[in-house]
């Protein structure tokens, strides 16, 4: 599930930059479904050492695991990330990949269940990200007006993702109603759709759809 995840749930930005807002510690909890079944899902950032955040995602049920987290900080009004680990478990498999970016040497490599041509490394631009940061980078940029476009360095390859803005719904959101913009992206037989609401740091929802079909569904419950 991850190999969609990060590349979206939503990745690394060529042209957006950190939104006006500052970066703040935040736990949502999330209502899921994943690989068709109910699941909990939380979404953390927390601060720490030397001015760095790190930004995780969780989602649990009886069947299926997954985790991603991100060690980033903030560099000229954008988001870099240091390194991320990311495990699932899901029946007789077990997965964990972890990568490296080296911002001295421009350079991200990747280690653990990874396929050898996919360690790279590979070489960074300033203004890349990886996949999960997206979520905080799409969310703030919704919000300022600014260009969805991103450049992704994750999972040892780089691509470019565009969002599109298809509408508006309304959300609740620990209780009251929020105005949600959507917006949405497709890669092949893959799409994500997100629901962001201006005053909220990350998406009030996520769908992951793969071949028609939902995969991984996130609805935010409550925001701490």
């Amino acid at each position: 599930m991850k190999t969609f995840l990060r590349p979206l749930v939503l990745a690394a930005a060529a042209l957006a930059s950190l939104p006006a807002l500052a970066v703040e510690p935040f736990s949502a909890d999330y209502q899921a479904s994943y690989m068709g079944l109910q699941a909990n899902g939380v979404m953390t950032l927390a601060a720490e050492n030397d001015g760095r955040w790190r930004y995780s995602l969780q989602v649990k049920n009886q069947l299926a695991e997954l985790s991603q987290s991100t060690l980033f900080e903030e560099h000229e009004g954008g988001l870099r990330p240091l390194s991320s680990h990311d495990a699932s478990v899901v029946p007789f498999k077990r997965r964990t990949v972890d990568a490296r970016y080296d911002w001295n040497s421009n350079q991200a490599t990747w280690s653990g269940d990874v396929k050898p041509d996919r360690r790279g490394p590979v070489a960074l631009r300033s203004g890349d990200m990886d996949g999960l940061l997206i979520n905080l980078a799409i969310a703030r940029d919704v919000a300022d007006g600014k260009p969805l476009r991103y450049r992704m360095v994750d999972g040892g390859r780089v691509k470019s993702l565009a969002y599109r803005v298809i509408g508006k719904e309304n959300m609740t959101v620990d209780g009251r109603t929020v105005e949600a913009t959507k917006v949405a992206r497709t890669d092949g037989d893959k799409e994500q759709i997100a629901w962001i609401v201006a005053d909220m740091p990350v998406p009030v929802r996520l769908l992951q759809r793969e071949r028609g079909k939902d995969a991984l569904d996130l609805t935010i419950k409550s925001l701490h």
